[in-house]
This record gives structure tokens, sequence and C-alpha cells, in this order.
């Protein structure tokens, strides 16, 4: 939410909702209701008060979504009255920071505007509108599905995906459902609405734009900088004092509390100025891992003949690139900020409530916990969601994580022309705008995946030669961002090959998205990529299954039942989780097994991928997953689900996302290399070790490499010295001896490093899956320890265990564990700490297993 100045009066109570117009299919019970009026809470959605008023069951439980479509085809009225009194005040602004979407407002029966758009706000001079005393104010809103569809039918319908003309409008895209969100397009005041009552002048709007340039002198080893801030301020005068100059006032707060002061002017007839302030020997704003994110507050105060305006911010100090110069090998996408190369180990983020106005600063934080503590360094805030929240981006600022924000358009054609056009040119200037003050935004990406739609989606038969949106991403919002912001790079699209005649999802240039995998290919064929970068990737599992049988009541419970389909988005979702696990994973005989089933698969195939495009830096820069998070109880690919349960996926992610990796992969040797055919890869012949070091210190130490037995026996054994460089990777050639297994079924080869403190994990390369390993079925013994928040479960292992994992909600649903996905070498063991208010200990105990165990026909049921 932008700054509210101390002006502003909201007016977010007594309100009733009403439906002016109800589908023939609304029950008469909920139309009389309706008549008659519920209450509303603003900020808010229609979905949301007919949920408290006991009008409409949960929308997110079996398959009540379905019967409550009626909703989105309903014109939504919201009305409340207010007492005003005329304080003296020159300027009486009605202000709608958030109307979702098409509205129409009045004011005492007056109409004072209409809008088109959720992403942007709205402000109406209402003095000749207002009455002393009582006042009523109204915003009529057109149900967002029959609006879309009229709009199609009136200007020509527009390629897109799923099932809703979303693309005819600027409202939020995945409301109108996605292949893992459910379809609750409806209607809200969903940000602040209320009077701003002022005189002389307002602050419109500030950009507190950053630069770091070289200091004098050095602080040890490292060079002083200072900070640049150009403080762009937009004012409005309340057009008595139109003619006067407006002095301005700057004080910038550092860390500890020191004030420097700058001034200005807004010269008479002039609406804007810029205020330059130097922070001599600036502290620098780091990404995660690289250092600290000091945070300097920033006031500004602008005055006219004794009134005063403020705003109030925060900013960090840094400086950000993207480097696509074009290399020998294609175009790399690199990010460095402050001068730092910067390996992505991101996720991409989708709004983490299908119902906005649930999604506090609590929920923001809880989220981006999950991101840190899974070693992301980056979030990519998905296109066919919101410009997020400054609650999400002040706790991205204050840990240091990066955050690259598309601009709203995925998967579909947009109109170029002049109604969508100018409210896409407004929503874009005020979202740049209020998102210029985070040091952790570092990226502006045009759309997602509309240009790679527009070359292979075929599109250019159903256009019939009108534009798809290609005017906004090359030339309106590139210029948006030359003219406000200048100082952060900028992507025309995802994924994108940065040059003309390159295919937008070449692996040799820029970004790629992967979707093979998943749609018609197996997880091991991420191994055949060599990406720059990759944007997004991804396979799907279910949710937690605390999360999903509160939701899925099927009886039995089957993975093709009618509501679990209701909460499987993805097209042919289920019966491609089928097929993911096959030649991998034995089937499952039970609904318990195929959760274990599909979640494991969902953990080994990103894992997979991961690893792989990780042991390819330099050449690759990033990985992208997609995604962290649910909207909604849905089976996905997030690896945290939406009742915030850390699905194994998320385990395997912290693991593979380490800031220091040790993964064992399959190189070709020179001789490999030698002999193959021009243009053609080499066929790997060789296991390698690849160290990756995202760390600012270079390693150098020793790694010990078996081959063993799984009960332990050892079969061949090689020390290898390694020596990695800071943001670097090395790779290793293990010795034949060690890598060349005897029986794959009964071996694994395992490199660990001397030293426990290194940051490095042991790998593990195994001969065979999980399906044709001969595993011993019941390797694990479990001792419960309770202790005052919950019990430690000391697990050990008496032959070798993989994916050892504690699914703790089906004990205790607010249960959680910090560890889980480990390989147990025989004779090894690991503890887990659960945190719980109520659940058992020997009850946790029951619940560990492994992977072992789907091999066991006895073990199929969840305690």
């Amino acid at each position: 939410m932008a700054y509210l100045p101390f002006t502003f009066r909201a007016l977010h109570h007594g309100w009733t909702l009403t439906a002016p117009a109800l589908p023939d299919d609304v029950p008469a019970t909920v139309a009389a209701a309706l008549a008659d009026g519920v209450p509303a809470v603003v900020p808010g959605e229609a979905h949301l008060d007919l949920r408290c008023a006991g009008l409409i069951d949960d929308p997110f439980d079996g398959a009540n979504e379905a019967a409550q479509q009626w909703i989105g085809d309903t014109t939504w009225r919201y009305s409340t009255t207010f007492t005003w009194s005329d304080d003296s005040s020159t300027r009486h602004d009605l202000v709608a920071y958030g109307l979702d979407t098409v509205a129409t407002v009045e004011l005492n029966g007056d109409v004072i505007g209409r809008t088109q758009n959720m992403h942007r706000s709205y402000r109406w001079n209402v003095r000749g509108a207002l009455r002393p005393g009582e006042n009523t104010l109204t915003v009529t809103f057109a149900g967002p599905v029959p609006e879309a569809t009229a709009r199609a039918e009136r200007d020509g319908a527009l390629p897109h995906v799923n099932h809703h003309e979303y693309n005819q409008l600027r409202k939020m895209a995945c409301s109108f459902g996605w292949d893992w969100g459910i379809d609750v397009a409806g209607a809200g005041i969903w940000k602040p609405i209320g009077l701003d009552s002022w005189s002389g002048v307002r602050i419109a709007s500030v950009r507190p734009l950053v630069d770091v340039v070289p200091g004098g002198g050095s602080d040890g080893a490292h060079r002083r900088h200072d900070g640049l801030l150009r403080v762009h301020v937009e004012v409005e005068r309340d057009g008595i004092r139109a003619d006067e100059d407006v002095p301005l006032f700057v004080t910038v707060t550092d860390p500890d509390g020191a004030r420097l002061t700058a001034s200005g002017t807004v010269p008479a007839g002039e609406t804007s100025t810029v205020v330059l302030v130097t922070v001599p020997h600036v502290r620098r704003w780091w990404p995660v891992g690289y250092g600290d994110q000091p945070l300097y507050g920033v006031q500004v105060e602008a005055q006219a003949a004794g009134d005063v305006a403020f705003w109030r911010g925060r900013v960090g100090f840094r400086t950000v690139e993207l480097d696509t110069t074009p290399d020998e090998a294609g175009a790399p996408f690199l990010l460095r900020v402050n001068g730092e190369r910067v390996l992505v180990r991101g996720a991409n983020w989708i709004p983490d409530h299908a119902f906005l106005t649930v999604i506090d600063r609590d929920r923001y934080a809880r989220r981006v916990s999950d991101a840190l503590e899974a070693n992301i360094n980056l979030l990519r805030v998905w296109g066919g969601g919101i410009y997020e929240s400054d609650d999400l981006y002040d706790l991205a600022d204050e840990h240091g994580l990066l955050m690259w924000q598309d601009f709203l358009f995925a998967c579909a054609a947009y109109s170029e022309d002049a109604p969508m056009r100018t409210e896409i040119d407004a929503e874009a200037r005020e979202n740049v705008t209020r998102l210029s003050p985070h040091p952790s935004l570092v990226l502006w990406n045009g759309n997602n995946e509309n240009t790679w739609g527009s070359v292979d989606w075929g599109w250019p038969g159903r256009l019939d030669g009108r534009g798809w949106g290609d005017l906004y991403y090359n030339d309106l919002l590139p210029r948006v961002l030359a003219e406000i912001d200048p100082t952060r790079p900028y992507s025309p699209a995802s994924p994108y090959s940065f040059g003309d005649y390159r295919h937008p999802n070449d692996e040799r240039y820029g970004t790629m998205h992967i979707w093979d995998v998943w749609n018609r290919a197996d997880y091991t064929v991420y191994a055949r990529y060599r990406p720059r970068f990759v944007a997004e990737f991804g396979f799907q599992a279910p949710p937690a299954w605390s999360s999903l049988t509160a939701v899925v009541h099927d009886e039995p419970l089957d993975p093709f039942g009618p509501q679990m389909l209701v909460h499987q988005k993805a097209n042919l979702g289920n019966a491609k989780l089928e097929r993911g696990w096959k030649g991998h994973l034995p089937d499952p005989a039970t609904i318990e097994d195929w959760h274990w089933t599909t979640q494991l698969n969902q953990a080994h195939a990103i894992r997979f991928g991961v690893e792989h495009f990780r042991s390819l830096t330099p050449y690759n820069t990033g990985t992208i997953l997609w995604q962290l998070n649910d909207n909604w109880p849905v089976v996905s690919w997030a690896a945290v689900d939406f009742a915030e349960h850390r699905k194994p996926l998320w385990y395997a992610l912290r693991a593979a996302y380490a800031p220091r990796l040790a993964t064992l992969q399959p190189r070709a040797s020179a001789e490999a290399c030698a002999g193959a055919w021009e243009g053609l890869d080499p066929e790997p012949d060789t296991l390698a070790l690849v160290l990756v070091n995202d760390t600012a210190e270079a390693f150098g130490g020793t790694f010990t490499v078996t081959r063993e037995t799984f009960d332990g026996t050892l079969l061949a054994k090689a020390t290898i010295e390694a020596s990695v460089p800071s943001r670097g990777a090395a790779t290793l050639t293990i010795p034949d001896e060690v890598a060349a297994f005897g029986d794959p079924a009964t071996e694994v080869i395992v490199a660990e490093p001397d030293d426990d403190t290194t940051g490095f994990a042991s790998a593990f390369w195994h001969g065979a899956e999980v399906l044709d390993q001969r595993l011993d079925l019941q390797p694990l013994r479990v001792e419960a320890v309770p202790t005052d928040d919950g019990c430690l479960l000391h697990v050990s292992t008496t032959s070798y265990a993989r994916d050892v994992f504690c699914p703790v909600d089906v004990v205790d649903r607010a249960a959680s564990v910090d560890d889980g996905m480990v390989n147990l070498r025989a004779g090894r063991s690991v503890t887990f700490r659960v945190t719980s208010p109520s659940g058992d200990a020997q009850a946790f105990a029951a619940a560990v297993r492994c992977a072992n165990t789907l091999l066991d026909p006895s073990e199929r049921t969840l305690p």
C-alpha cells in the first residue's frame, strides 16, 4: 500500500453489500438476503462478505467452486453513509486506492467517476458533491465474467489460456482461475477508500532514486562509497495558490539515526522538481548472502502558505545491472548488484491467497521466511497476479530478498487500442513510482510467456492483423521506465532471448521456461538442457495430507475422485503425476501411498533439475522454481502449500539451493568430447563431483568419495582435493574404480567433505531408481523424546535409507519439523525437531517414513 497522508480519512465502516441484478440460478434465500443487504467489510471482497453472512459455504471446500460461479456473473453494489462537515480545507478528494474492477462511483446520487482497472488508484475532487451532515457513497461493480465476455464480443476476442476472457479487463488474471488457481472472479473495494482533505499543496508522488559512486578514502580493505539520492517530487496545488513556489525539505536518516537535510523548490507554474542528497560514506544494501541490508529513512516536506504535506519512505543504496552481452555461446542473463555477480536461486511467487484482502503482513512474513530458509535469494512476482504489496517489498528490503516484478500480462494477447492502452500507461506509471523506493526490486519484466505465445501458440491466424501487446513490451513500458525509473533493468518478456530473429525460448540466450518436463517428458530430460537462465520449471504434487483431506471429501479418496479433480486444475494433472513416477517409483497401492509417491517424485524431479542446472555454473546464472506458494488448497507445483505446510519439495529445494552445493553429475571425458560428431553433444562417460560455491569465500579442502553397499560395506574409496573460487564452481572427475557400479541395485556412491564445517553436504549418486533398488524395506529405528514444545525424533538406520521424512501434519495440523528428505547411510543418524502444540511424540515417531517403504506392501497407511 502506498504511503497514506495524514490528511486522508478512511471510509471503512458501515458498508452494505447488495446485488441490483442476480442471475436466475441464485438460491431464493440468498436473493432475499441480498435484497435487504448484508454487512460488508472494506477493504474486502464480495465472496468474503457472502461467506461471513452465511450465504455461501467455504469456496475452497469440496466442489463449492462450481456452485458459486454466479458470484462472478453478478453486479455488486457497496453502499455506506458517512458524516461530513467543512473543515475549511480547500480540496476534498475522494480517493480509491483499489477498486476491483469495472465500477461506477456515486456520491449522494451523482456519478463522480468510473473505473476500469484494479491495478491503479483513482482520485476525484468531490467538494461540490459533499453535503454537510450525512452523505451516501455507492460503488457499483459490473459482474467481471459477463463484462469480460461482452467486451470480447464488442471489440473482438483475443487469444488466451483458460476459459474466461480475462485479457479483456485490467483485473488480476488468476482470479478467473489458472492451472493451479480457483475460479473466484468477483468484485470488491480491495484497498483503502476515503476522503483526502487538504489545502495549499499535496505531494502527488515521490520517486527516491538511488545511485552509488566512489567516495573518498577507504575503510580497511574496502573502498568507501557515497550515496546519491535523487528525490523526484511531484506536487498538486489546490488552485488558489497556483502561482506560488512550493518549498521542499528532504531529510535522510541513516540506520544509526543520524540525519542529513536538503532543500529544493517546485517553481511557480511547474509541478515537479528533483532534490539531490549526497550521503557520504554510505552503507550499501546487499542481497542476502552478500552483506547487510542497511535502510535509510526518507521524509519529504512540502510547504504552501502555512500548509504542510509529508511523504515518508525508506531506501537502500545499491546499484543493479543486467548483463545480456552476447558471448561465444549465446547471451547470458546475469544480474549484478553493487558490481557483484548474483547467482540466482529463485522461486516464482503467486498471490498468497485467492482473496487478496485476507493477506496481511504476518502472512507475507511467513512466506518470506519460507523463502529465505529454503536458501532462496530472489522471488519473481508473476504477471498473472498483482503489483505486489509494499508489505512484501518492505520485508524483502529488510532481509535482502531480491524481487523481480512482472508487469501484469500473462499467457494472452492484449489489445493495443486506446482504452486499454490508456489504462496500462496509468497503472505502469503509478506502480513503477510506488515501488521505486524498494532496494529489493532489481528487475522489471514486460510479460509472462506472451512473446513466446505470439510465436508458438497459433496466434497469428487468430489475431486478424490486430496487435497482441508487443507495443507495450517494446515501446510503452520501456519508455515509462526510462522516464520514471531508469535505475533498474528491464526485460521485455519471460522467456526472452534479447535479440532479433531469435526464438524467445532459446536456451542459449537470456531466460527460458522448461515445460516439456511435467507436460510430456520425464524429469530426467532436464539433463538435456544447457540453459543460460531458467525462469520457470516445475513439477506437481498434492499439498500436505491434512491440507488435502480438509477440503476433499470423496468416499473413498481417489486420485480421480470428483472433489479431488476440483482441486487439480492442470490439464490431465493427476494422469501426469502417474506418468511422472513411472520408471522411478513403484505404483502405489493406496491413496496414502499415492500421496507419498507423488510428493516424493516432485522432490526428486526438482532436486534433479536444480542440481543439474547449478552444476553448469557460471554458464548458467540462475533458476527460478515454479512455484513457492499456493493461493488455495490444491494439487500444484508449490513448495509450500496453502495451509503453510512445507512439502517434501521444500526440504529438497533447501538442500539443492544451499550456497555451497556438492553434486555428482555425469560428464563427458576429453576422449568422448574428441570423438563426438561436429554439432552433437558427446555422451557422458564419466562421473564428476561438481562443487558450486555461492559464497564470498574461496573453498579449499578434500572430499572422500566412496562406493558402498546399502549395508555399509566399503567397495571403493578415493580422496579428492578441491579448490573452488568464490561465486564459482569446480568439476572434479571421480576415479573409475569408484564411479563404476558393480551391482547398481545394491550400491550407492557418496561424496562427503572431510571437514563437516565447510557448508557442503554429502552428495549421493544412485545407479538405479528406487523402483529397481533392493533397499531394506524397514531400515529405520526412531526414538521419540518429548520436549516442552514438541519432541525430538532420533532416527538411525541399519541400512541405507532414502529420503527420510516425517509428515508431521498427519499427527497435528499445527506441527512443523526442522528437517526432512535426508539420505541416511547405514549406521548413520539424524535428529528431527518437531514443534507441536498438542501432538503425541510416539505418533510422530510412527509417522516417519522413507522411500524404502514404498517397496514394502505392509507399509501402506498413515498413522
